[in-house]
């Protein structure tokens, strides 16, 4: 278009010899590639401004939804996020929409058990390292929700232990999505024993300081003998687990002595076979995969 807009010009100066149009054109020619890159500055810059308006519109989209997709080299998981958790829904939400998850890891993976990813350290973090310690800087108050439970394809925020971190509140960006295995009533009877003494025993302050110096000393043999004392004991009320959550861990599967513990925010409604491949794969001493298992998040927009 320039090109023929100057030769346009040229044209004219031929027909019209005289000093004075000649001075006149040259000046017509010098302006018009000003004038034209005038227009296309201000072209790009209203289609920048377009291009700003129509991502922040579409990342207060995001902000809005509530459904993510985990895409691996083993599948895609689609998640919907609980409306009951709000905290983790909406931090979760707005890392996945700012791309913080992209080209992660799944660090840690243990069979029949979970499947844990979200340390930003995993990114590019040379083989062997053990990962895990990572995180945005900050950490969500725990919403524990009974009706929200460790069933097989939930996800979960993962967390620093009760001695540090007695509120129980869940990492910044680290999660964990269950496989689990399911489970017999009998088991499920002795998981309810083994969660019952634990509020027995923090409800005896003398008990409480057996079970801090058993752990000091790291007597892991003396902790155990204890623990079967008080079980045998039977004098603690047995907090039961409900039918319902009976019923999906009899036929569904999942990690029963994990519930109330750890705050669940959400579920796989699309892939869930992915677990089980991402669960099989080669680990190292650390449970981290010989061979990375990378990630990227992405909201869906609804």
């Amino acid at each position: 278009m320039f090109k023929k807009q100057l030769y346009f010009c040229n044209l004219q100066i031929l027909n019209k010899p005289t000093m004075k149009s000649t001075a006149h054109l040259t000046l017509v020619i010098l302006l018009i590639p000003i004038f034209m890159i005038s227009c296309k500055s201000e072209e790009d810059t209203d289609k920048k401004n377009r291009q700003t308006e129509e991502q922040t519109a579409n990342y207060e989209d995001m902000l809005k939804s509530n459904t993510v997709l985990i895409e691996t080299e083993f599948g895609n998981m689609k998640i919907k996020l609980y409306d009951e958790t709000p905290k983790h829904k909406e931090n979760f939400i707005k890392l996945a929409a700012n791309g913080f998850y992209n080209e992660l890891l799944f660090h840690r993976i243990i069979n029949e058990f979970m499947i844990q990813g979200g340390d930003p350290d995993s990114k590019n973090a040379a083989s062997g390292i053990m990962l895990g310690d990572g995180g945005p800087g900050y950490q969500i108050p725990a919403e524990f929700n009974d009706s929200l439970f460790h069933k097989k394809g939930v996800i979960a925020a993962a967390r620093e232990g009760d001695q540090i971190n007695p509120q129980k509140e869940s990492s910044g960006s680290q999660f964990y999505i269950v496989q689990g295995k399911k489970f017999t009533d009998e088991e499920l009877d002795n998981i309810e024993i083994q969660q019952s003494i634990g509020p027995y025993i923090n409800s005896h302050p003398e008990l409480q300081d057996i079970v801090t110096q058993l752990q000091q000393q790291n007597d892991r043999d003396g902790l155990d003998k204890f623990v079967e004392d008080i079980q045998e004991k039977k004098d603690f009320k047995i907090i039961k687990i409900p039918d319902f959550k009976r019923k999906v861990y009899n036929e569904i599967g999942g990690t029963p002595h994990l519930d109330n513990n750890y705050t669940v925010f959400g579920e796989v409604i699309e892939g869930l076979e992915v677990i089980d491949k991402i669960a099989g794969v080669i680990k190292d001493s650390n449970d981290r995969p010989v061979k990375d298992v990378k990630m990227n998040i992405k909201v869906i927009v609804e």
